[in-house]
């Protein structure tokens, strides 16, 4: 007499962020799960520190930057789906929060259909990050009662004219662009041109590496940012943020505008806003 064989035993898929790039950032369910985890799929954004935390697991970059060759989402969905007939813990490792611009939804639409058990364990958003940083709420009772978080990027793979463009002239009161260096003049002009909330004083803080050694600040206005003058400050291998309000209006140098190339402000963390 035959018996059926038994059913092979899945593992489990955790989407986990790494919150925004400083290893000491992401939750404590986070990094007990990178301790634990057999094979770690991990973000180009993740910073080598946090990998650190899974010493045990293998390693795998799949990580996806603008303009670079990089895996195919669907290439990453089909090795996740592999990996969790492999291994027990399965870990996929993104920079901020897995489910913020982060393709997530592609993901678990694939685990879903392979019948893959997964967890999602939320991260902090750079957004987040950046205001902590500048010491600027993004909110401000009277000002600003709304926040939009905003990326012009647009996936390769599978794009079509006919889709839609993203949000680009947003309504909230205080804006946050991901992933918008490429575009930041570009996104001042129309804020300026198609807004009557932004004028050429509104301020401006771009922030790069946030929450790493490498974190830079440049302050300033739509005005200067909409003249390119923040253009050659971009360091195109950092993440860079661009947020824009009156929240973000900080008294203490209002008086003295920042282009961001001839003077620099000594924030209170010792990091230079050049």
């Amino acid at each position: 007499m035959q018996y059926p064989s038994p059913r092979p035993t899945l593992g489990k898929v955790y989407l986990v962020g790494a919150g925004p790039g400083a290893a000491d950032l992401i939750t404590v369910r986070g990094a007990r799960l990178l301790e634990k985890a057999d094979i770690v799929f991990h973000d180009a954004l993740v910073e080598p520190e946090m990998l650190t935390l899974c010493p045990s697991a293998l390693k795998v970059a799949v990580g996806k930057r603008c303009g670079k060759l990089s895996s195919t989402q669907q290439f990453i969905n089909k090795r996740l789906v592999d990996a969790a007939h492999k291994h027990p813990i399965v870990v996929r490792l993104k920079g901020g929060d897995p489910m913020l611009f982060g393709r997530a939804d592609e993901e678990l639409t694939a685990l879903k259909a392979a019948g893959i058990e997964f967890e999602v364990v939320p991260g902090i958003t750079a957004a987040l990050a950046g205001a902590a940083a500048i010491q600027q709420s993004l909110t401000l009772r009277g000002i600003s009662r709304s926040v939009a978080f905003i990326t012009l990027a647009k996936a390769a793979e599978n794009h079509t004219q006919g889709q839609a463009l993203p949000i680009q002239n947003p309504s909230a009161d205080t804006l946050v662009y991901y992933m918008g260096r490429k575009d930041a003049a570009n996104i001042a002009q129309q804020l300026m041109s198609n807004s009557p909330n932004y004028n050429i004083s509104t301020p401006v803080h771009i922030l790069e590496a946030v929450s790493t050694p490498r974190e830079r600040h440049w302050s300033s206005t739509l005005g200067h940012l909409a003249n390119g003058s923040a253009d050659a400050w971009f360091d195109s291998a950092s993440p860079a943020l661009i947020m824009v309000g009156e929240a973000l209006r900080d008294q203490r140098f209002d008086a003295k505008v920042n282009d961001g190339l001839q003077d620099c402000i000594v924030l209170p963390n010792s990091m230079l806003s050049a």
